[in-house]
């Protein structure tokens, strides 16, 4: 099985301080086709304006991670948490029984670019938490994020079991892959699903091309990446 998603045909919002993609239904844009792979519910790529950004709003039942590509997030939330995230640093929010937070470009002068994310929990009614972590560039595969009771990661990527990584309340894995003219072999497990989404560059999976916006969803073997060009992605590993 094989599931795209090309750029083009993202959901689209654009306001005079955001411009957003939604690799599936989100808001005011729905499409039933796409409302997400296994337990990966959002990925929105969203810019933001200088000095503009989301005012506090109330969360709950969800895994709401940030990645950010591009300039500074200002965070607060009512769990006290008042934070700065660069390029390069991942939070995750776990929202559990309710959560508000807020989040804002930090610049007056430079658009701020990130992935929000959202993951479906593997229980409602948890405790809400927050955690925030920068990461070094690393060649091939880094994990990023792992299963709160399980953070060792796959036996190929660049973490062990005592790697600083971040965790959710999910049987899911978030790793990111940065590949130039390498194949990489990504790890495979029974009754998994694997999402990988191309953030820079272009790869071929399976024989399809994945650009710079393209995405694509597999469970079959193998799943090799090949021609890699400057690629900046994140891959998912989730339960089928």
């Amino acid at each position: 099985m094989m599931y795209l998603r090309r750029n083009n045909e993202r959901g689209h919002a654009r306001f005079d301080w955001l411009e957003s993609r939604h690799s599936f239904s989100f808001a005011s844009y729905y499409d039933p086709a796409h409302m997400g792979v296994s337990v990966l519910r959002v990925i929105n790529d969203d810019i933001v304006a200088p000095g503009a950004g989301f005012d506090a709003h109330p969360h709950r039942d969800m895994e709401i991670i940030s990645y950010v590509l591009q300039g500074s997030i200002e965070h607060r939330d009512t769990l006290g948490s008042h934070r700065k995230l660069s390029a390069g640093e991942v939070q995750v929010m776990s929202a559990g029984t309710g959560v508000e937070h807020s989040e804002y470009n930090v610049s007056e002068h430079d658009s701020l670019h990130f992935l929000q994310i959202w993951i479906t929990p593997n229980a409602k009614g948890l405790t809400p938490r927050y955690q925030q972590q920068p990461f070094e560039p690393t060649p091939g595969l880094q994990l990023l994020i792992a299963p709160a009771d399980d953070k060792t990661g796959a036996d190929n990527a660049n973490t062990d079991a005592d790697a600083d990584v971040l965790s959710i309340n999910q049987d899911a894995r978030m790793y990111r892959v940065q590949l130039d003219g390498q194949d990489l072999e990504l790890p495979q497990r029974p009754n998994r699903v694997y999402y990988l989404h191309v953030i820079e560059g272009q790869v071929s999976l399976q024989g399809e091309t994945l650009k710079a916006g393209d995405a694509a969803a597999v469970n079959t073997a193998p799943l090799v990446l090949s021609g890699a060009q400057s690629l900046h992605a994140l891959l998912f590993d989730l339960p089928a």
